[in-house]
């Protein structure tokens, strides 16, 4: 089965072993797919458990799991992504489309990931961040104009 964060691999090769806890995820991109098929299947603890808890407020694993699995989801497309597994804060910005009262909605959004607890844990987010232009630096830090890097994709 493929997986649900549209990575294009098997379920069980990506996103399974941090879902079931076998694995943490190693990067704060891993991270971000894994939330995003963990919002897909209702799995609220997950999302609890992967959110710092300083930003987390009164959501709690009920409602994230109701709020998952009462969206219609249809996709998720990387933007781009910074931070391995030796760096201590990263970001993946992303686009994920669903349905919301019979109208596809799209939520953009630049994600900042930090590490908590020797784990990367999601943070905190921008919704609709500026847009880069082609000469501008890329910001997953490469050194290259977005254009010549993350842009190509």
């Amino acid at each position: 089965m493929q997986c649900h964060c549209d990575s294009g691999q098997r379920f069980s090769d990506c996103c399974q072993p941090f879902l079931d806890g076998r694995l943490t995820a190693p990067t704060p991109l891993a991270l971000m797919r894994s939330r995003y098929s963990a919002y897909r299947l209702g799995l609220g603890d997950y999302l609890v458990h992967t959110w710092h808890p300083d930003t987390l407020g009164e959501l709690n694993a009920a409602t994230l799991s109701e709020s998952g699995r009462n969206t219609e989801w249809l996709g998720l497309a990387i933007v781009f992504a910074r931070g391995g597994c030796a760096d201590s804060e990263g970001e993946v910005e992303f686009r994920v489309r669903y349905r919301e009262n019979g109208r596809v909605v799209l939520l953009h959004e630049r994600s900042r990931f930090v590490r908590h607890e020797g784990r990367w844990v999601y943070h905190s987010g921008q919704f609709n961040p500026s847009k880069i232009g082609p000469n501008q630096p890329c910001p997953c830090h490469s050194g290259k104009k977005y254009k010549q890097c993350c842009g190509r994709r």
